[in-house]
């Protein structure tokens, strides 16, 4: 919150405080004059609160704002965060380039399935995995994510 909203929010309450407590320091004893101060009191308070319901409603919209920006932001970070677990920090496996290791690393990929990877080179779309008889189709959906054919 600014500066200026602070201002414009304690200044009303402190004159409400202020007239609260000369309100408690009648010195009259009479019926008369204790009636007539509390109306006083009443009428400088309700005109205070009055003055300053607009900055406060100001200062609720500004809060409003922030907080659905702040919302907004988490949730990007959120996503962000996501994503990059998803990702795992590692780049998709080039099936036309990588070494066998690479591929073995691959979810369900033995050395033998790796051979046969490398043996069925070159590999315009990664799905020709299957459509090559190199993988069957649920072996594929293993690593679909975690491959490409560049």
């Amino acid at each position: 919150m600014s500066l200026r909203t602070w201002k414009v929010l304690v200044s009303p309450a402190l004159l409400i405080l202020f007239v609260a407590v000369a309100g408690c320091d009648v010195h009259s004893s009479s019926d008369q004059d204790r009636r007539a101060q509390d109306e006083k009191t009443k009428d400088e308070t309700a005109k205070a609160v009055e003055k300053a319901k607009p900055a406060l409603q100001e200062a609720g919209r500004d809060i409003e704002k922030a907080a659905n920006a702040a919302a907004q932001e988490v949730r990007a970070a959120a996503q962000g965060a996501k994503e990059g677990w998803e990702r795992g920090g590692h780049s998709a496996v080039d099936l036309n380039s990588a070494s066998e290791a690479d591929l073995t690393a691959l979810p369900g990929v033995t050395p033998r399935t790796a051979k046969r990877i490398i043996a069925h080179r070159p590999y315009r779309d990664k799905h020709d995995l299957v459509s090559k008889g190199v993988l069957s189709e649920p072996a594929y959906d293993k690593i679909s994510d975690d491959v490409d054919a560049k």
